[in-house]
């Protein structure tokens, strides 16, 4: 039975650490256009993330750097415009929260402002604190992310597990305790031990959101594109296909093709 219903109330902030609380699992994927977060939205998530992401997955990039402030509100703008029920959070880009505080929180105020989503992501740990908690104290709610984060990839040098030595981990912790402190109603847990994941869900007030951390987490992401098998290639561990898109698309196209070569279509019911 799926979840697809026209009663359900608006997912907030306040919603996803009511679920923590009780036990409830959350369920997030990403999403970047109208059309995409609509359908997503009406199937009954909980949460949907416009990620940077969008640099990989709609403009071909290698990864998330790339991607700027003008095209992350670009994305977020048309995904809020579809969202009825799901909280809609959206990534802050590489660059427009690393130079200082005050650029960080005047990039918070534009992508809220002018898109319209319920809340922000940020990368980062005991680094990040002020300025998270600047933001937080501006009215704006914010996601923590920890563990493999793609903006440091170049640091990182590579795309591998995270936090698997004990300082690393301790690390970890002791970053996610910063975060809850300043004010993050969530944390993503990007591709990490499920153990600390564990360790970090049971820690804090906050909700977390895995993707690579094991079952243990408060609730899940994946990007929307990699779980409905519109990508091919992209078969880490943690990924799971919910659908296979891809084939569907292509199938369609190749039966839109020949229905044209063969003068099939339009026939004469769908001629004026």
């Amino acid at each position: 039975m799926g979840y697809l219903t026209t009663d359900r109330k608006k997912i907030t902030v306040k919603t996803f650490i009511e679920k923590k609380n009780a036990g409830e699992k959350i369920a997030m994927l990403t999403a970047y256009d109208y059309t995409t977060a609509g359908i997503i939205d009406a199937a009954g998530i909980d949460g949907i993330l416009v990620g940077d992401s969008a640099s990989n997955v709609m403009a071909g990039n290698a990864d998330t750097l790339p991607i700027t402030v003008d095209e992350m509100i670009y994305h977020a703008k048309s995904v809020a415009k579809a969202v009825s029920h799901a909280l809609v959070v959206c990534d802050m880009p590489m660059g427009s929260y690393q130079i200082s505080k005050e650029e960080a929180l005047r990039n918070a105020i534009r992508i809220m402002k002018e898109t319209g989503v319920d809340a922000l992501k940020l990368e980062g740990g005991i680094e990040i604190a002020d300025t998270v908690r600047a933001i937080v104290n501006a009215g704006i709610p914010v996601m923590g992310h920890l563990g493999l984060t793609p903006q440091s990839i170049h640091q990182f040098g590579g795309y591998g597990l995270r936090a698997k030595e004990e300082a690393e981990a301790e690390k970890l912790l002791t970053d996610a305790h910063a975060l809850e402190e300043a004010g993050c109603f969530g944390i993503t847990l990007e591709k990490i031990p499920a153990i600390l994941a564990a360790k970090v869900t049971e820690s804090v007030r906050c909700a977390t959101i895995g993707i690579g951390a094991g079952n243990v987490t408060d609730g899940q992401i994946l990007v929307y594109a990699d779980a409905l098998g519109l990508t091919e290639g992209f078969k880490p561990k943690f990924l799971r296909r919910f659908a296979e898109l891809r084939e569907q698309m292509t199938a369609g196209v190749e039966g839109y093709i020949n229905a044209v070569k063969a003068i099939d279509f339009p026939n004469i019911d769908e001629s004026y």
